[in-house]
């Protein structure tokens, strides 16, 4: 039996939870760390906010958005670990006819639960996830630190040309 589980609505908080530990371990807000500490101390008011919407995405089993969890062996009601990912259609090209790209984000594992392969075996699940619906490509952006786990599964490097407007 797996360790690995869909996440569920009851699961929200601590998809949060879990969330934040991966935003605080890349620098709060994607750059230095030192730079958004003030930030990062204040980084959990959106949780509140958020905490509705994750419900209803973890409520949907057959929608475009999944999370899968492994709970903590020590700590009851707590998960050890977290991946999420969504599919998003684009037009269709050679090598993706359908049009089905994956993006994985939200890869964490509670600090005390590291080392114990969670985050490999919820990423493998996560896979399965988007083979089932027949996801050709799947993404995601790699800290330094979690690039070996990627490489291990198959992802590679690429250039990327991609720009970003936060609206």
């Amino acid at each position: 039996m797996s360790l690995v589980r869909r996440a569920v609505p009851e699961d929200a908080e601590e998809v949060l939870r879990l969330r934040q530990v991966m935003i605080d371990a890349l620098g709060g807000l994607g750059g230095a760390p030192e730079k958004n500490a003030a930030a990062v101390g204040a980084s959990t008011e959106w949780h509140a906010e958020s905490l509705p919407t994750i419900r209803g995405k973890l409520a949907d089993p057959d929608g475009d958005f999944a999370a899968f969890v492994v709970d903590h062996p020590d700590r009851p009601g707590a998960l050890a670990a977290l991946v999420a990912g969504t599919i998003e259609y684009r037009i269709g090209r050679a090598g993706n006819p359908h049009g089905s790209v994956g993006h994985v984000f939200s890869v964490a594992t509670d600090p005390d639960a590291r080392r114990r392969g969670y985050a490999r075996a919820s990423m493998e699940t996560l896979l399965d996830w988007f083979r089932e619906r027949r996801v050709a490509q799947v993404g995601l952006n790699a800290s330094a630190e979690a690039e070996p786990l990627y490489a291990a599964l198959g992802f590679v490097r690429k250039p990327d040309p991609s720009m970003r407007l936060q609206l």
